[in-house]
């Protein structure tokens, strides 16, 4: 079996079918973070400093620990049934919890009930969102050629990023059209409500794909899975598995420390104000998001592993000096607009390293009656388990330290131990453990394949 014989055109409507898709499914995800000080008042009663905003980046939280159970049920789906339906499916579920978040009653009206709603909503979130990033990525890297793969990925990669973009652009419109104190009371809901109109217009577009060359081959072979879980997590694939799942966890904290905590903290800096936060990293991520395409087009040069151990060095060496001048930058007294955004754009492009090429890595890494599932498990325990838990992390640890009376500087060093340490315990794992997949061709049987997986 060899790659179609797809025009540019046509790989370019893949790439942004399935990117539509994903922007609005990111988005519905992190409008909930981006909100998270608003929201934290709204569904949680007040107690000691800061113990609302914990309580809220742990429901945010709560949406990432699930995921890898979604990646579990729908990666099935997904390698029996295939991509195509499977993430319309998750699309649907991502579109529907969200405007419900936008309709729960505060907790000024129904008490903690409020916040068990929120949490049962982000649970339903995290389920759909385990389900369709992993089938976004094969249904990508099942179109392209193999000496091309990282660079349309690469594309698809941007996705979450303009997803966060867009959650803060409405945000922003929606708080300038109103007023602060009109948003602050009932104007927040309006993002949420938004993501019905955007679900429909994303399902109709991706229901004018058609399923994967791939899987239609193996499908009229009759070479599925009937088991996906047992081929993928009880055989030798499971080593396979572990590996991607050490390479994912490094790019996942990386992804959350560079882009989203980067939000936080200028949201503590700047505290109780909205709109400064997320002008400064919207513009930022606007500016490093083409790394992402850069490093994955890179990628089918020189390879995918140098690029994300490039990447892991990085984010481990220089994050405390940054995240200091950071700070520094957003003095609410004297704001540096521009260092400011250049300092987050540079740990974005710690981003576009590790999470430019990782679409590719997994697709090539494993075979296509699995990909499914293979794909979506490691990318979600790494970014659902690894990354997920860095805002609450990192939160937790800069609110207390800040409660206790110690400096910006000081409070820093506590709040990034994680996403230092991680990043560089990864680059080690991943020097050694982690194999090259730029010249495994996916169209190849998997017994050929085999050997190149290390």
């Amino acid at each position: 079996m060899t790659a179609p014989p797809l025009a540019v055109k046509d790989l370019r409507r893949v790439v942004i079918a399935a990117a539509v898709g994903n922007v609005i499914e990111w988005y519905d995800f992190y409008i909930f973070g981006s909100l998270a000080a608003l929201l934290s008042v709204k569904f949680f009663a007040a107690g000691a400093a800061g113990s609302a905003l914990i309580k809220t980046v742990g429901t945010f939280t709560a949406g990432f620990l699930i995921r890898p159970f979604g990646a579990f049920v729908f990666g099935r789906i997904g390698d029996i049934v295939g991509r195509k339906y499977t993430f319309l499916i998750t699309l649907s579920g991502m579109g529907l919890a969200t405007a419900l978040i936008g309709v729960v009653p505060s907790y000024a009206k129904i008490g903690a009930a409020a916040g068990i709603i929120l949490l049962f909503l982000r649970l339903i979130q995290g389920l759909c969102l385990g389900g369709e990033y992993g089938g976004a990525i094969t249904y990508v890297a099942e179109h392209a050629p193999d000496d091309k793969r990282g660079y349309y990925t690469g594309w698809l990669q941007t996705s979450p990023t303009l997803g966060i973009v867009v959650s803060l652009v409405v945000i922003i419109v929606t708080r300038e059209t109103l007023g602060t104190e009109a948003f602050n009371a009932w104007g927040w809901r309006i993002p949420f409500l938004l993501s019905l109109l955007m679900v429909a217009i994303a399902i109709y577009i991706r229901l004018q794909l058609q399923e994967t060359p791939i899987f239609q081959a193996i499908k009229a072979k009759g070479q599925t899975a009937a088991n996906p879980w047992r081929e993928a997590f009880w055989s030798q694939n499971i080593r396979y598995v572990l590996i991607a799942s050490v390479v994912v966890i490094g790019e996942g904290v990386v992804w959350y420390s560079g882009q989203f905590w980067a939000l936080y903290f200028i949201q503590q800096v700047q505290k109780p104000d909205v709109l400064h936060p997320a002008l400064i990293t919207g513009a930022a991520l606007l500016l490093a998001t083409p790394s992402l395409i850069f490093f994955g087009w890179l990628s089918d040069r020189i390879g995918r592993k140098p690029i994300i151990l490039a990447g892991f060095f990085l984010a481990a060496v220089t994050y405390y000096p940054l995240y200091n001048a950071l700070g520094n930058a957003a003095n609410p007294a004297n704001i540096n607009y521009p260092l400011a955004i250049l300092i987050v754009a540079i740990m974005v492009s710690y981003v576009g390293m590790v999470y430019g090429p990782i679409g590719a890595f997994l697709a090539e890494y494993f075979p296509a009656r699995i990909r499914y599932s293979s794909v979506s498990v490691p990318y979600h325990i790494g970014n659902g388990w690894g990354g997920g838990l860095v805002p609450v992390i990192t939160t937790a640890a800069y609110v207390t330290a800040q409660a206790g009376g110690l400096s910006m500087s000081q409070s820093l060093g506590r709040a990034l131990v994680y996403p230092i340490a991680v990043p560089a315990v990864a680059f080690l794992l991943s020097l050694f453990l982690m194999p090259e997949t730029r010249k495994i061709s996916i169209w190849q049987p998997a017994a050929v394949r085999a050997g190149a997986r290390g």
